[in-house]
């Protein structure tokens, strides 16, 4: 009798693995792979793709496929580190070892450049757009976040982290959205401050790879786990990486889908 409850047991956690598994891939809903030589790749809000080929050539595709945009002098500043394009009309390149920004209009024409050295901004791994047209950057020097104009005007920044935290983070990305400035350290959280520089709070979501906001939902992802967070109901929620998703090159989520970079080809999911 024993052997049988014992047989029923595994049984039944048998389905209810299978279950959760599948509730899990049927998040993901395959709508296209864009095959082109990818070597990396962002999104905006609006689905548009800006996707850098391994010939470091920059193109933005709306998001119904189309071409919108070359830009061909991607190494005239020297390596690229990332491409900022949250807001559709003023895209920014951000060259970390030459501490200068670029910044692009929404066909990827050159609007302007800056030089953050000449402001007096030295060390500088995270940089975004804000919602008032003008450009978010933390300074690790100063241990400040500062507010900066097209020509590298400092507009707004806040006090020193070293008095607000014990620990000083130094976070890799900055999302401005709907009213918060959002600030990631993998190693120490996430830092939310409001439109004015003041401190709100602090999220303990370590070694996230990378991380986006949309709405009231911050969405992130590691190795193992895809996770979404409702800011107004401090509920995280986490959902296994299909094993399909492995070994991914990039990943991210903007326009309720999910864009994941694996072989130098790109996947695009709808989120359920």
């Amino acid at each position: 009798m024993k052997n049988i409850f014992t047989c029923i047991c595994l049984v039944v956690s048998g389905i209810l693995f299978i279950n959760t598994a599948s509730a899990q891939d049927s998040l993901f809903r395959l709508d296209r792979t864009i095959e082109y030589p990818i070597e990396s790749f962002t999104v905006n809000n609006l689905g548009e793709l800006y996707i850098l080929n391994t010939n470091n050539q920059l193109k933005k595709i709306d998001d119904k496929g189309d071409s919108v945009g070359v830009f061909n002098m991607v190494t005239k500043y020297g390596k690229l580190s990332y491409v900022e394009a949250q807001n559709p009309w003023k895209t920014i390149l951000y060259y970390k070892n030459f501490s200068t920004i670029v910044l692009l209009d929404k066909y990827l024409n050159v609007l302007t450049s800056i030089n953050l050295r000449r402001q007096n901004i030295f060390t500088v791994n995270a940089v975004t757009s804000s919602y008032d047209n003008n450009i978010w950057v933390y300074d690790e020097h100063d241990s400040k976040l500062k507010k900066i104009d097209d020509a590298g005007k400092v507009l707004l920044e806040t006090v020193e982290f070293r008095l607000l935290f014990d620990s000083v983070p130094s976070p890799v990305k900055i999302i401005d959205r709907d009213g918060f400035i959002y600030l990631y350290d993998p190693k120490k959280g996430m830092y939310v401050f409001d439109y004015y520089g003041a401190f709100k709070n602090k999220l303990t979501f370590l070694n996230w790879k990378d991380f986006t906001v949309t709405g009231k939902t911050i969405y992130g992802f590691d190795d193992t786990y895809f996770y979404s967070y409702l800011t107004n109901s401090l509920n995280l929620q986490q959902y296994a990486m299909p094993l399909s998703f492995k070994k991914y090159t990039a990943l991210k989520v903007g326009n309720n889908k999910l864009y994941l970079l694996k072989d130098n080809y790109l996947q695009i999911y709808s989120l359920k």
